[in-house]
């Protein structure tokens, strides 16, 4: 089966699905759209301009940019001219994006914004393969080696989109479309090797199930695109045709919600973790009657979960209270996000079922998956008959098996071609015949459903021999509304202990309430009382856990982990080594003197 490449579904879908604000983005307060007509016009001006700068079918152009337009019009410029795609994190350490560059050869970068454009000539003199840098929105002032973005595309007209065309006809689809560096939590990133069939596959199969419409559906997109599962979600806005309205930092999300009003998104589980965080917080400051409203509410949409989250049945008189709880409550929860979003994916680490529980309880559906970078990405997912809990069935044309030691194994057309100049590491995780040890542990149950419970990895192995997935342990720690973040430890020791990022405004509130107030974050965290009911709630939300995997002392951390100081990847998944090396004196200190364990704090 063809599934066609990336350039052609592209100009399938611009002659097929036009439309006047196929892209949209928010500059100088309000949001600008560009037309199908006018997208590929620039798609067509710069991929010309890449082929008179020398790039040829084959060659490494990085990208270097965050969520907006210029993004895909680079991407399908440089791909409709035969040659690969190598996005960058728009907020890369010089260090990594140096190693990128040189990594994959490229000798053109497209940049867009200037704060990119400082980052990369400040680590300009260790690129000399680098011979061209094209540069979109630099400001005045541009350095005399690059290329300004607006000059190139500015006469684009007719003759470069019939170039452009019939240089898209000639890419194949077993073609590299796209280099993509893993995040990597330890060691170097590796290059995935991802093929036109591998992205299109996935966008078809996956897809197939969005039925987007033009005149109804809005996308919003703020995941970063250099990550492969935002990239294969846009794809599928664009493809069907959907406006897709970009944004550039996670902080802007909430305004454009309200402006946009989307009825599609992607997000990562911390995503949600940080929106019913925030509903707690507000909850909490409330008081008197409002106070009493919100706590009854809290409590239908835990009586709802069976009802509203799993299809099952609920009384007629939780279906009063539900409704009257979602006039009251709910609805402005739904208004916060913009007050259409019919499809919400979550993606890149396994959602709390627990959360998820809730947001389906108060009406907000957010539909799990599963994938890899090395599987373009998506494997498997919920959409469109969820089991919450699970990450969803296969995908379409993609087979998935449990090995004896419980790996996710997976197999389709969506699979990597390798790792880029590593084929040791290749050969590590795909045989011959086509099978991708995903290095994840889960399994399948009955009916099909795919569940993950933990990184192979990341597992923990205590010294007495027992196996302890951190992720569920964390997961459940994060729904108590006084804990705000975690990360369990113990691997070869006597048992589980966790590092907890308490949540200082619902903590400070509710010991507000007997006279303390607190000067930080750090008087919070080492305060006796925030000791005791950080215990109190460790030991309620951990009280179903086997004896090995309880917690037996944890350290209190005054600031949450965060991309900024190395802890998180820009997925915001936890890098547990680093965060491990961080704290290595603060977490050997819960292990000194085991006989009478106590949770102690980061002084």
């Amino acid at each position: 089966m063809s599934y066609g490449t990336l350039p052609s579904r592209f100009l399938k879908a611009i002659d097929n699905l036009p439309i006047p604000h196929a892209q949209m983005v928010r500059r100088d307060g309000r949001w600008e759209a560009i037309s199908s007509e006018e997208f590929l016009r620039r798609v067509a001006g710069l991929s010309s301009a890449f082929v008179e700068l020398g790039v040829k079918p084959g060659d490494r152009v990085g990208l270097f940019s965050a969520n907006r337009p210029e993004w895909h019009t680079a991407d399908f410029a440089i791909n409709g001219a035969g040659a690969i795609t190598v996005p960058i994190y728009f907020n890369e350490s010089p260090d990594r994006m140096t190693y990128i560059l040189k990594h994959c050869g490229a000798k053109v970068v497209f940049v867009a914004g200037k704060a990119q454009l400082e980052k990369l000539l400040s680590v300009r003199g260790n690129l000399p393969e680098v011979e061209n840098i094209v540069v979109a929105d630099a400001g005045e002032g541009l350095p005399s080696e690059c290329l300004r973005y607006e000059t190139l595309i500015a006469t684009a007209g007719a003759t470069d989109i019939s170039s452009y065309r019939l240089r898209a006809s000639q890419v194949l689809p077993g073609q590299l479309a796209s280099l993509i560096y893993t995040s990597g939590t330890t060691g170097e990133p590796k290059g995935v090797m991802l093929t036109h069939t591998n992205f299109c596959s996935n966008v078809t199969d996956v897809g197939q199930d969005f039925h987007l419409n033009p005149a109804e559906d809005v996308a919003l997109s703020f995941l970063p695109l250099s990550h492969v599962y935002e990239r294969t979600v846009a794809y599928i806005y664009i493809f069907q045709g959907a406006p897709l309205a970009y944004v550039e930092a996670i902080e802007a999300v909430p305004q454009a919600l309200l402006e946009v009003h989307p009825t599609v998104l992607a997000a990562v589980p911390r995503f949600f973790e940080k929106i019913y965080a925030r509903l707690v917080e507000q909850g909490s400051k409330t008081t008197g009657v409002r106070r009493m409203i919100f706590d009854w509410a809290m409590k239908i949409a835990n009586q709802s979960v069976h009802w509203k989250a799993s299809g099952g049945h609920a009384s007629f008189a939780v279906k009063l209270q539900w409704l009257l709880a979602n006039q009251l409550v709910y609805k402005k929860i739904h208004t916060r996000m913009g007050g259409r979003l019919r499809l919400i994916s979550s993606g890149g680490a396994p959602l709390s079922k627990d959360l998820a529980e809730f947001f389906w309880a108060v009406g907000v559906p957010i539909y799990q998956g599963y994938g890899l970078t090395e599987t373009s990405p998506i494997v498997s997912t919920n959409y469109p008959v969820n089991r919450v809990g699970s990450s969803g069935k296969p995908i379409a044309n993609v087979q998935v098996r449990i090995a004896e030691d419980g790996e996710i194994l997976v197999k389709g057309p969506c699979i990597m071609q390798g790792y880029y100049k590593n084929p040791e590491a290749t050969r590590e995780v795909l045989t011959e015949d086509g099978w991708f040890s995903t290095g994840d542990i889960g399994f399948l149950d009955d009916d099909g459903y795919l569940y993950i419970t933990d990184r192979k990895k990341d597992l923990l192995k205590t010294a007495g021999g027992k196996f302890v997935a951190p992720q569920p342990i964390e997961n459940l720690l994060k729904t108590s509304p006084y804990i705000l973040n975690a990360m369990v430890v113990g691997d070869k020791r006597k048992f589980v202990a966790a590092l907890i990022v308490p949540n200082s405004t619902t903590v400070g509130e509710r010991l507000a309430a007997e006279g303390l107030k607190f000067s930080s974050n750090a008087d919070l965290a080492t305060h006796p009382r925030t000791h005791a009911l950080i215990e109190s709630e460790v030991k309620r939300m951990t009280v179903r856990l086997a004896q090995y995997e309880s917690i037996k002392r944890f350290a209190l951390l005054p600031e949450d982990f965060t991309f900024a100081d190395g802890s998180l990847t820009f997925t915001l998944k936890l890098k547990r080594r680093v965060v491990e090396e961080k704290y290595r004196n603060l977490i050997e200190s819960l292990y000194a003197g085991v006989a009478e364990p106590h949770p102690i704090f980061q002084e």
